[in-house]
């Protein structure tokens, strides 16, 4: 237990590091980039420069949404606005997506974070490093390194200590266990700190939340319309192209046998066989289907073993962890269960991973899901994509998709749906 909780505690100081370098580094840089984007739009630069900077800030922000997931399982949903499907390219639809950004209350939160990300963020990164590292440097001074630095300087305050000798170098060394003892215990929850001061920033406040689902239970309802009558359309068609052409080629098999088994007994018992392996055929189609449709497992043992029973056929290690203290309604659990099973398939497909992890939890009035890859990355929400499909299917239940995807990865893909359990 021990040895765990020192783990954690160093764990947390590299990850506390390298948070600062971040917040330091990258908060700053794109902050100032941001600011000097949106000051020139004024003399028409900007307006071709500030998508693809704020971009890059949503992909900064995506990027610690991510690793708040990974490294303290804090949940930061992303809520911005989506871009028209009728986006004008050329000048027209730069100015048009240039005046789209601005006017979306995520792109401000996300300016405010950068903000208080390389002031009070990275203050609360850097503590658990420094904790560790000044921890250590006690006993480096009770190793003597001490008295160089007493004859360079005449004296060194170490935190509250004087070190001028070696009983202050030992009270030294002894504050160092103190500053040892308080990273074990707190480093862990100093990291967690961090990402809920970044959740606190980005979340939206509870009137913006309402309006932007107002505005996507607007649009969903139609994309829910157009899913259902393209749902029925596949169903008919797969009904028509294969299960039922092949009990109408098993029905004229029957006929030809009814002439033939008296006349020819051997034809006969060989288009039996072949109306026999038309019905097993068949009815593989149809079980097919009706798994496509709801399967059986889902109905039976819920979303968390429908899921892994999913991951078992996939061809990359996937690994799934559930934590759910009941079951939410069918048609959430049917959507949620058809929307992890399209990212899986994207992971497969076209990311290249070695790796896929899908965690599954129920937090705070939502049903929550991340598929995370180890992939090459650059998936991204767009027209066409499969990835706009899961969008659409989530929205008609008012959940929201983020993605986080960096070139080079790894792929995030979380899922939120509003329900309740039973």
């Amino acid at each position: 237990m021990k040895k765990t909780k020192a783990r954690d505690a160093v764990l947390a100081g590299a990850q506390g590091l390298a948070l600062t370098l971040l917040a330091l580094v990258g908060s700053i840089t794109l902050f100032v980039l941001a600011v000097v984007s949106v000051a020139l739009i004024a003399v028409g630069v900007g307006v071709f420069t500030t998508p693809h900077v704020l971009t890059l800030v949503r992909a900064h922000v995506g990027r610690r949404r991510l690793l708040a997931a990974q490294w303290s399982g804090v949940r930061i949903p992303a809520h911005y606005r989506p871009f028209p499907r009728d986006l004008r390219s050329g000048v027209i639809g730069q100015v048009e997506r240039c005046a789209l950004m601005l006017k979306d209350p995520a792109t401000w939160r996300d300016m405010r974070w950068l903000l208080a990300d390389m002031t009070g963020g990275a203050i609360v990164a850097i503590l658990p490093p420094t904790l560790i590292l000044d921890g250590i440097f006690g006993f480096v001074l009770l190793a003597g390194v001490w008295q160089p630095i007493v004859e360079a300087d005449g004296a060194y305050w170490y935190s509250f200590v004087r070190v001028d000798s070696w009983g202050t170098a030992g009270l030294a060394s002894l504050l160092g266990v103190v500053w040892l003892i308080v990273a074990f215990h707190v480093n862990p929850y100093l990291v967690r700190t961090h990402f809920r001061l970044a959740g606190a920033l980005l979340t939206p406040n509870r009137e913006e939340e309402l309006e932007q689902r107002i505005g996507r239970l607007t649009e969903t309802r139609h994309d829910a319309l157009d899913s259902s009558a393209a749902e029925l359309r596949r169903i008919e068609r797969d009904l028509h192209d294969g299960a039922q052409a092949r009990l109408v080629a098993m029905g004229m098999n029957l006929g030809t046998i009814e002439a033939l088994i008296e006349k020819d007994p051997a034809q006969a018992k060989e288009l039996i066989s072949k109306a026999r392996e038309s019905s097993a055929e068949a009815l593989t189609e149809l079980r097919d289907l009706v798994r496509g449709i709801h399967p059986p497992v889902l109905a039976e043992r819920g979303l968390g073993d429908a899921v892994k029973a999913l991951a078992l056929r996939l061809p990359v290690a996937t690994e799934v962890d559930v934590d759910l203290a009941g079951r939410a309604e069918a048609p959430v659990e049917s959507a949620a269960y058809f929307a992890v099973s399209e990212s899986l398939t994207n992971a497969v497909k076209h990311a290249g991973a070695d790796r896929i992890w899908v965690d599954i939890a129920y937090a705070q009035g939502a049903l929550r899901i991340s598929v995370t890859d180890d992939g090459k990355g650059g998936a991204v929400i767009g027209s066409g994509s499969g990835l706009r499909g899961i969008e659409r299917r989530l929205g008609t239940f008012d959940g929201v998709l983020a993605v986080s995807s960096p070139a080079g990865g790894p792929t995030m893909v979380t899922m939120e749906i509003p329900c309740a359990l039973s």
